[in-house]
């Protein structure tokens, strides 16, 4: 009965399965193959060892690429956690009206990345962009959100707050699944919201801001769309494109605007080796602050 039910079982799946091997695994080991060749998509593959990899160290947009991605990955994440935090903990505490806020709060999650890009070149344009004329109200000279390469970043973060309401929905489920007795507990005991809230709530959904921070960290890494619609597909050449010069974004370029299959696939290999790296560092760091029901 067990070989039976588990044949069922892998016949019920066989369609993931089979659309993994073919669009996933298989995409991910020929792109290992033709990271040790020279390919120009026309001509066939020519083995040429590590020398895509030693040329990633000789390319100076490389490490601009890499420091513009980090830079915006230690800002965007914290940024999303606290502001997803903050509209979960409004929410939870809210009596009415709560299904109608989660709906209101994910919906721009819908919204194509393509639409965020030109919307961000539209709110954040330093000199009629609706960011800074509601800064010019209260008597705020706004930035050059998108021609200061100091700026550039931060409007980049700022727009990706726009859809943080998926992560709003999971710290939700989160908080509601915090058990009462411990609020009371702590309430008897003089705490007031703030200590409540550090010393009860954050420990108790620990594990999903553990895996929040991890998503947020691996999607900020691989950044591409919104940039590359305001920075690099509009076809306008008087925005400051370094400063907005993401790792995914030379990796397309080096893929599909000049041909170099072989270099973007070394790119993406060394990308994925960082992702993998930085989540190992996370999970370590999690066994300390992460606290797990039932554990000690």
């Amino acid at each position: 009965m067990r070989r039976r039910d588990t044949r069922a079982a892998l016949l019920f799946i066989s369609p993931w399965i089979i659309g993994f091997l073919i669009f996933t695994l298989w995409p991910v080991l020929y792109s290992g193959y033709l990271s040790l060749t020279d390919y120009d998509v026309i001509n066939d593959p020519n083995f040429v060892g590590f020398d895509n990899y030693a040329a990633l160290f000789e390319d100076p947009k490389i490490g601009l690429a890499f420091r513009n991605t980090l830079i915006f990955a230690a800002m965007s994440v914290p940024a999303q956690l606290v502001v997803a935090l903050a509209l979960a903990l409004l929410l939870n505490a809210a009596a009415r009206a709560t299904g109608f806020f989660r709906t209101a709060f994910f919906l721009p999650k819908m919204t194509p990345p393509v639409a965020v890009g030109i919307l961000l070149l539209m709110l954040f344009n330093g000199q009629s962009g609706l960011i800074n004329s509601v800064l010019g109200v209260f008597g705020i000279d706004g930035p050059s959100w998108t021609t200061d390469p100091g700026w550039v970043k931060p409007g980049l973060v700022l727009m990706s707050l726009w859809t943080v309401g998926a992560t709003v929905i999971i710290l939700l489920a989160a908080l509601r699944a915090v058990p009462q007795e411990l609020y009371d507990a702590a309430l008897v005991d003089g705490a007031g919201w703030w200590r409540r809230t550090l010393r009860v709530t954050v420990p108790m959904i620990s594990p999903t801001i553990f895996f929040v921070v991890v998503v947020d960290t691996i999607g900020a890494l691989q950044s591409f769309t919104e940039a590359y619609t305001a920075f690099f597909g509009s076809g306008n050449t008087t925005y400051s494109n370094d400063a907005a010069l993401f790792y995914v974004i030379y990796l397309f370029q080096q893929a599909f605007e000049f041909l170099h299959m072989g270099y973007a696939s070394a790119m993406a290999w060394v990308l994925f080796i960082v992702i993998m790296a930085i989540t190992v560092v996370q999970v370590l760091v999690s066994r300390r602050y992460v606290h797990y029901e039932g554990r000690p």
